[in-house]
């Protein structure tokens, strides 16, 4: 086992759990292996390394190979974004001396799971006057933490008949930040007009004194409520690793680390971690943007001689492993799992033809020739792989980035870490599979 790997999988998962938050710990660590910003780059040549950002939420790293770009590149592409609750733009409120914060929630959640369990707070806060505030709440053992209440069992009968997508509402995922307490009854008309929404001016007080945040400071935040805690060694054997945000960290944290790790040969390698796969992929941070595309406009740029021509023939050329999580098979719920189709914790790296739903209904499907290709390789260099699917075929599906890539022409396979408990706060994984993405991954950039 690669230990150092691990043990530093953990500490970006632990310290990454937003999109900027990754963006950020991959811009450094890209910085440390010679990578540099592109912008401050005229022109490049073979073994150059370059970053390109978007918005501190999306990046794509490239290591320039000997051969012509034209000709095609080897990519990684992962997403940085995970399910999770968002902070609205005007959240606080105060509701009989108990003080909220609205939410609204971010990708396909269970949100029975996200009540009665410790929360934190991590983003950033722009103020008009250009400042930005990072915020980060809940993560020190110092720090106070968050909670979403529930109904006590004694008082639920009602609550337990409702369906399970039902009995929390999603405007009852608000975040308890504070309280306050009623007057004593015989101060009671004395003090009605003075209690009223205290506990909520006393919070917002403690807001400006600590951070100097105004209450309409939050129209131009971005705030997101995450499990707090670290990632975790799960089993007395410590072959698994409980965490959030694995879906799809996973991949994208292997996927930087095997960047770093190679060298370019003819081929340009590269990888690329975009936001918003939760929701559709939309927005400019998105693999639906543009923004993967004019990041490799700006490398054809500087490399001499641009043409909308090449960049075109340099994306239809490229292979590309849509580095994504599948879900692991559940021995608790095997039936919704077709099982020699199903993807196991420590069986390697998960290969998924396709994706899409029932009738593959918005699905990639990978090039058999490609995959061919990818065995030969995998093969050759002893990395450990399965093929499978996200379940049975009428029980739902998922999708990927995958097929925003193939539709440049570039050859496109998804291939990921399989995930127990994929979309809970809590996730978990094979350290053992871990290290057979990485693995993957490297030989993979090396074709």
């Amino acid at each position: 086992m690669n230990e150092k790997l691990i043990a530093d999988y953990k500490k970006f998962l632990s310290e990454g759990k937003t999109e900027r938050e990754c963006c950020d710990i991959i811009t450094v660590l890209a910085e440390k292996n010679e990578y540099k910003d592109i912008s401050k780059v005229t022109s490049l040549k073979a073994g150059d390394k370059v970053y390109v950002t978007k918005w501190n939420k999306a990046i794509a790293l490239f290591n320039i190979g000997s051969g012509d770009i034209q000709n095609g590149m080897n990519i990684l592409g992962a997403h940085i974004d995970s399910p999770r609750l968002d902070v609205k733009q005007n959240p606080v409120y105060e509701k009989d001396f108990v003080v909220y914060m609205n939410t609204h929630y971010y990708g396909g959640i269970k949100k029975y799971q996200w009540v009665t369990m410790p929360l934190a707070i991590h983003g950033v806060i722009c103020k008009k006057d250009g400042t930005v505030v990072k915020v980060c709440i809940g993560e020190k053992e110092s720090d106070p933490v968050f909670c979403i209440s529930d109904i006590l069992p004694h008082l639920a009968q009602k609550q337990m008949k409702e369906a399970a997508s039902d009995f929390i509402p999603g405007e009852n995922l608000d975040l308890i930040i504070g309280s306050g307490k009623p007057a004593d009854e015989k101060d009671e008309a004395k003090n009605k007009d003075a209690e009223k929404e205290s506990a909520k001016k006393n919070i917002l007080a403690l807001l400006k004194d600590t951070y100097g945040i105004e209450e309409k400071d939050f129209g131009s935040a971005e705030l997101e409520i995450v499990p707090a805690g670290a990632a975790r060694d799960l089993g007395f054997d410590r072959s698994l690793i409980l965490a959030y945000g694995q879906d799809d960290r996973s991949c994208a944290y292997t996927s930087a680390r095997a960047l770093f790790e190679t060298s370019a040969g003819e081929r340009t390698n590269v990888c690329v971690c975009v936001d918003k796969e939760e929701i559709g992929s939309v927005g400019a941070t998105g693999m639906a943007s543009h923004f993967f595309e004019n990041a490799v406009a700006e490398v054809i740029d500087r490399l001499g001689d641009y043409s909308e021509l090449k960049l075109r023939r340099a994306l239809n050329n490229s292979y590309m492993l849509s580095s994504d999580v599948n879900a692991a098979f559940d021995p608790m719920n095997a039936d919704l799992f077709d099982r020699a189709n199903a993807s196991l914790l420590g069986g390697g790296i998960v290969f998924n033809k396709y994706t899409g739903s029932r009738g593959k209904s918005g699905a990639s499907d990978a090039s058999p020739e490609f995959i061919a290709k990818l065995r030969k390789v995998l093969d050759d260099a002893s990395v450990k792989y399965q093929m499978a699917e996200l379940g049975k075929v009428d029980q739902g599906g998922g999708g990927t980035i995958a097929y925003l890539a193939a539709k440049y022409g570039m050859y496109v396979l998804d291939a990921g870490v399989a995930v127990l408990s994929m979309h809970a706060p809590w996730e978990i994984t094979a350290a053992s599979d871990i290290e057979e993405a990485y693995s993957a991954y490297k030989a993979f950039l090396g074709m």
